[in-house]
C-alpha cells in the first residue's frame, strides 16, 4: 500500500486541521505532541479491531463514547500535576471526531436539507442535533480486501466496482479525490476541532487551562 494510504482520512489533512483549528491557541510544544498523537491513531494497531477510533463499520455510539472517554482522560490529568496526558488524550479525540465527518454520511445528510445551490462549505453545522441523532446516520462498512486495494491507485477503479454502496471505498471522504463533499467534511472536522476545545475552555478551571494551552 502506498506511503501515505490507509482505511482513514489522510495523515497531513488530520494534521493541516489540527493546525489550523488550534495554532492560535497552544503553544508550539503543545500543538506538536496533540499533532502527534493524532497521527499515531492511523498506527496499524489502531486500524484493526478498534472501529470506534474512526467511525468504521458504523460504530457510531462506541465513536461518541471514545470521544468523551478521552475527554475525561483530559480532565484527569489536569486535576493532577500532569499535562502531557491531556495532550496526548486530546489528540486522540481529535482524531476521532475528525474521521466522523469523513466516514459517515453525515455530510450528504446535510447537505440534502438544501435544495438547489448548497451552502459554501464553511456555512455548515458540525453538530446539527438531529442529525446527529437520527438513525439514518451511519459510516462505512470496510470489506477486505477490495477496501484496501481501493487505496492502491491503479486497482482504485476495480475495487470500486466490487465493492457495494455502504462501503468505505465507496463512502469516505478522505482525500480531495473524492469530490466536492470533501470541501465539507474538511471544514466541518476543523469547527469541530475547534468546537471540542470550546467544550474544555468551558470545563477547566483558569489555572487548568493555562497548563493546558502551554502559553
Amino acid at each position: 500500500m502506498p506511503t501515505g494510504y490507509n482505511f482513514k482520512m489522510l495523515v497531513p489533512i488530520h494534521e493541516e486541521m489540527t493546525r489550523e483549528a488550534l495554532a492560535p491557541h497552544f503553544s508550539a510544544r503543545a500543538l506538536e505532541i496533540i499533532i502527534a498523537a493524532n497521527r499515531k491513531q492511523d498506527s496499524l494497531r489502531n486500524q484493526i479491531g478498534h472501529d470506534e477510533i474512526h467511525f468504521d463499520n458504523n460504530a457510531i455510539e462506541k465513536g461518541h463514547r471514545y470521544i468523551n472517554e478521552q475527554r475525561g482522560h483530559v480532565l484527569a490529568t489536569l486535576m493532577t500535576s500532569g499535562v502531557l496526558s491531556a495532550w496526548i488524550a486530546f489528540g486522540r479525540l481529535l482524531h476521532t471526531a475528525q474521521d466522523f465527518y469523513s466516514h459517515t454520511n453525515y455530510i450528504s445528510m446535510w447537505l440534502s436539507q438544501h435544495e438547489g445551490t448548497p451552502p459554501p462549505p464553511l456555512e455548515i453545522d458540525p453538530v446539527q442535533k438531529d442529525i446527529l441523532r437520527s438513525p439514518g446516520l451511519h459510516s462505512g462498512k470496510i470489506y477486505l480486501p477490495m477496501d484496501a486495494l481501493y487505496f492502491v491507485p491503479f486497482l482504485r477503479e476495480f475495487s470500486l466496482k466490487l465493492l457495494p454502496n455502504n462501503s468505505h471505498g465507496k463512502m469516505n471522504l478522505d482525500s480531495p479525490q473524492q469530490g466536492p463533499n470533501f470541501a465539507y467534511a474538511r471544514a466541518a472536522a476543523v469547527k469541530r476541532t475547534q468546537h471540542e476545545f470550546g467544550i474544555l475552555q468551558k470545563l477547566l478551571t483558569p489555572d487548568m487551562l493555562v497548563r493546558f494551552v502551554d502559553k
